[in-house]
Parts: C-alpha cells; sequence; structure tokens
C-alpha cells in the first residue's frame, strides 16, 4: 500500500491511542500525511512523539468531535495545512461510563455517548466533505463494533451508538454517490489494546486459555488486525466497495456458545 499512500492525507478522530493510534501509526508507515484528532490533549501529544520517533509524518490536533465548532476548526486547521483530505477515518468512540440497569441509567450518559459515537461521525464526515471532493479516490471509513449486532446486559448507549453508525454508514454512501466519496464500516470484535494506550493506563495483556477460545483463530484481536483492513478499504483498492461494514473479530460472532 506504500505506492498508494505516498503523499495522502489521511484525519483519524480518537487516533492518540487505543484502535486509532494503531491505524495512524499503519497509514503514516504507508506513507500518509497523518493528521490524529483527540479529546484527550495527552494521549494525542504522546502519540505524536511515540510517532515522530519513528520519522512519520504526523501532526495533532485537539478536538471533540460531539461539538460542531471544534470540529469545523478542526477541518479548517486541515484545509490551511494540506488543502485536501484523501480519507476520512471516524475512529473516536467512548465506551458506556457505567453499566446500570434501563430504570438506573441516567439520560445524559446515554445523550454522551451517542454525542460522541454517532453525531461526531455525522458532524466530521459533513465538514470534512469540501475537502474529501478535491481527493483523486475519496473515502469515510467508520469504526463500529460487533456490539452493533449483539450486547451484554444494559450496555444501551453504546450499542445504539454503534447501531446507528452503522445505519449512517450506508446512509452516506447512498447519499454521497455524486461525491465521489465510499463510505464503509470496520466492525471490530474484542481487540486488545492494553499496549497502544497512553502511558499512565498502558498494561501488558493477560489472556487465559478460555479468552482465546472464544474466537475460532485462537487468540484476541489486535489493532493491527484493524488497520490492515483500514488501509484497504481506504485505497483505490478498495473502489468498488461502498455501503459496507466488516466484522473483523477473529471469528467470535459466529461462534456458538452453550454453558
Amino acid at each position: 500500500m506504500k505506492d498508494y499512500y505516498t503523499s495522502k492525507v489521511v484525519l483519524i478522530t480518537g487516533g492518540g491511542q487505543g484502535i486509532g493510534l494503531g491505524m495512524a501509526q499503519a497509514f503514516a508507515e504507508a506513507g500518509a500525511k497523518v493528521i490524529i484528532a483527540d479529546a484527550d490533549a495527552e494521549a494525542g501529544q504522546e502519540a505524536l512523539a511515540r510517532l515522530k520517533q519513528q520519522d512519520l509524518q504526523v501532526t495533532f490536533i485537539p478536538c471533540d468531535v460531539a461539538l460542531e465548532e471544534q470540529v469545523q476548526d478542526l477541518m479548517k486547521q486541515v484545509s490551511k495545512e494540506y488543502g485536501v483530505l484523501d480519507a476520512l477515518t471516524n475512529n473516536a468512540g467512548i465506551a458506556d461510563p457505567f453499566v446500570k440497569p434501563l430504570q438506573e441509567m441516567p439520560i445524559d450518559v446515554f445523550d454522551r455517548v451517542l454525542a460522541v459515537n454517532l453525531r461526531g461521525p455525522l458532524l466530521c464526515s459533513k465538514y470534512a466533505l469540501p475537502l474529501l471532493q478535491k481527493a483523486a479516490h475519496p473515502a469515510i471509513l467508520n469504526i463500529s463494533s460487533t456490539r452493533a449486532f449483539m450486547s451484554e446486559p444494559n450496555t444501551f448507549p453504546y450499542s445504539a451508538s454503534k447501531g446507528g453508525l452503522e445505519a449512517l454508514t450506508h446512509s452516506l454512501a447512498v447519499s454521497l454517490t455524486a461525491e465521489r466519496v465510499r463510505v464503509n464500516a470496520i466492525a471490530p470484535g474484542w481487540i486488545e489494546v492494553g499496549e497502544w494506550e497512553k502511558e499512565r493506563q498502558r498494561y501488558t495483556p493477560q489472556h487465559s486459555k478460555e479468552d482465546k477460545e472464544q474466537h475460532p483463530v485462537g487468540r484476541v484481536g489486535m489493532p493491527e488486525d484493524i488497520a490492515e483492513a483500514a488501509l484497504f478499504l481506504c485505497s483505490d483498492k478498495a473502489g468498488f466497495i461502498t455501503g459496507q461494514s466488516l466484522t473483523i473479530d477473529g471469528g467470535m460472532t459466529v461462534k456458538m456458545i452453550y454453558k
């Protein structure tokens, strides 16, 4: 993919840690100019330093994607610095701060999760569109979750936000045909991000035999698994793919488990 991404401009929201940082590194290693946007300034600055140490082309812009004014400012800065955007990866997301039964769930928690996980991708897509239209093969990639299709108890905000993001993906794909923008999603399963967190939250993962055996491939996922698919879906190699969602979960969601 290096030939394709050389000098391409890629914006990754929530790129300061976790899956976002894994994708930022992969795109930068492929030759792209990567912009990390993250509401966590500490994570963003650490990610910037980490990738700069590898002589990769990366910048960091603080942004809370739930806030329209901040998203507008983000795109203005991208426009001023680069003038074009080849790929937008809507990765920024938050999990439920706490899991409680429906009757105990604060509505402001639901609203905040949807604001970041669903409103954010819509805002970023809206204000990135003029920049994407200047690219030869523009692409939007939404990072969803297998929680869009299956749930544990009392995870209403997160599941709802990711289900909405799946629907937003195919809606944008159909709506942006005249603008030549392809829109796809990746739905990750269990991705271990312990070594991709900001320093004070970083940990060494420990997975049990049972953890691994939940996955037909025999292991838990890594950010690299998502990054490789992202590189493909945002490239011209995927030029005939739009409105689709790719589940990357080591087969976990297709395995029947009986207790």
